[in-house]
């Protein structure tokens, strides 16, 4: 947009190069819209290139972005950065990516659904009271209300980007972070108290938002059982394994306190016909991957914990939390000596239920989006097949293919990154784990660990192992490498338990 301030005699774009204080003809701004503005499966367009309007819904999440393609402009084709772009699944986005954790966990964006029914649970924030909040992010770090959690999202695209830059440097991430003070932020950027009067408006907005069925939806009558008792065989599965994460609605405490009426009352709700009103289907509690066994890279992301650049937008709970422990993980580069990853504590290794509103239209699934088939098909059929498949692959484990991303040639990683001249070039072979490299502070690996005569060790067609690999599996802020794993209840019921579940799931 053209920039009121811009002068045009004292432009000289050599200067702006180099001094911030120099007004450039236009400003840059994103919205929200790019991310989360999605093609609408109940209306969905005839030429998925060339969608009218009508075509488009707000909140869904735009599950066919491919947000790597705004960075690998310039990447060269031999650079190990361009295989880190490249391992990017479509329908992400990498929230750290600028306010580096140094971790590559890009994630699947959210739909937004029944917010007004979304659980709150009694936190304590950082001036010691306690206050009733959301737990928003994968992970559930934003929680001191919604109006704040929205506003880090505005900081993490540009708004008060003169103070924010000071605190971190985005993307190599060569120095430590520092917390964004939001008193100062609210003092001295105009753009923070712009945006802070229009938060209860947005939150109001976004409440509004109700879930879409596929019975709704064209032709979508035809892709539903019509056998009650299969569907009503679903509910029971539903109420026996899923419904005490995936459900806001549940039994009084004293219930709860046993397991047997605890079930009896899920069944009965399950069975009900307004299960599913006003259902946040989650508790939106945080559980430990330890338990829930997906891939950790995104539970283990630092920003919002003490001292990190986050740490005013997750409450003092959030930052107190204890380790869940040490996890097991499989070991590419020697599968007969896996990787013993002991979680730090202080916020670190924690998933929240993830909401199944609407899950028949926003396959593949896992927070990575990396189970089942990616067909980028927003017709009704497509998404129903992408479902099917993803909600097999997450029931029968067998399926799944193991998914590590290799980078695909011999590439190098040069730092500076874009330097005609770098100070270190580090060759990277082909097949070597993207995460094994792009999931270490790869500045401090280099002075500290010398990286850069280990590499020099390698010999030309062979891969990282021996001393080297042990080394940067020591320095990895996540090894773990398996990227479809995880989340396997359900996985021993019956065939035509699994079936039954698929059935009613989809009605959500």
């Amino acid at each position: 947009m053209p920039n009121p301030k811009f002068d045009s005699a004292k432009w000289n774009p050599v200067e702006y190069a180099k001094n911030s204080q120099v007004e450039p003809p236009y400003l840059i701004g994103q919205s929200c819209a790019i991310c989360h503005v999605a093609l609408d499966p109940l209306n969905p367009p005839k030429d998925k290139e060339h969608p009218k309007w009508e075509n488009l819904v707000a909140a869904l999440g735009n599950q066919y972005i491919k947000e790597n393609k705004f960075f690998d402009t310039s990447v060269g084709e031999n650079s190990f950065i361009k295989q880190v772009l490249d391992s990017q699944k479509p329908g992400t986005s990498d929230t750290s990516r600028i306010a580096t954790d140094h971790i590559n966990n890009p994630n699947a964006i959210n739909a937004i659904f029944n917010l007004g029914d979304r659980p709150k649970y009694p936190e304590v924030m950082n001036d010691g009271s306690t206050k009733d909040v959301n737990h928003i992010l994968k992970d559930g770090a934003d929680s001191t209300g919604v109006a704040i959690a929205s506003l880090r999202v505005y900081v993490n695209i540009g708004m008060c980007g003169d103070y924010w830059t000071t605190l971190h440097e985005p993307l190599l991430g060569r120095t430590p972070q520092k917390p964004f003070d939001i008193e100062k932020a609210r003092k001295e950027c105009e753009g923070w108290r712009q945006t802070e009067t229009r938060m209860a408006n947005a939150e109001a907005f976004l409440k509004s938002i109700k879930p879409m069925h596929l019975k709704d939806a064209p032709g979508g009558e035809e892709f539903l059982t019509k056998d009650e008792e299969v569907l009503k065989r679903g509910k029971l599965v539903f109420a026996s394994t899923c419904a005490s994460c995936h459900s806001s609605k549940k039994p009084p405490a004293e219930i709860a306190a046993d397991p047997e009426q605890a079930q009896k009352w899920y069944e009965e709700s399950v069975l009900s016909s307004n299960f599913l009103d006003h259902n946040f289907l989650s508790d939106d509690q945080r559980y430990p991957v330890t338990l829930i066994g997906t891939n950790a890279a995104r539970s283990l992301g630092t920003n919002a914990t003490k001292g990190h650049i986050w740490e005013q937008f997750s409450s003092k709970t959030y930052k107190e939390l204890p380790s869940p422990g040490t996890l097991t993980l499989y070991n590419p580069l020697d599968e007969k000596k896996p990787i013993e990853f002991k979680i730090p504590d202080g916020g670190l290794g924690y998933y929240r239920t993830p909401s199944l509103i609407s899950i028949w239209a926003t396959a593949p699934l896992l927070h990575n989006n990396i189970l089942g088939l990616y067909n980028e098909d927003p017709s009704v059929k497509g998404r129903v097949e992408a479902y099917t498949d993803a909600m097999n692959k997450l029931l029968w484990p067998e399926k799944r293919e193991g998914i590590i991303s290799r980078t695909s040639r011999y590439t190098k990683l040069e730092l500076p990154p874009g330097d005609p001249n770098p100070r270190f070039r580090l060759p990277i072979p082909k097949g070597t784990p993207v995460n094994l490299l792009a999931s270490i502070n790869i500045r401090e690996a280099i002075t500290s660990l010398n990286l850069s005569s280990l590499f020099q060790d390698l010999k030309p067609g062979g891969g990282i192992k021996g001393k080297l690999g042990r080394v940067l599996l020591r320095a990895n802020k996540s090894p773990d490498f398996v990227e479809d794993e995880g989340h396997y209840f359900g996985s021993n019921l019956a065939d035509e338990d699994k079936k039954a579940l698929i059935e009613f799931v989809k009605t959500f």
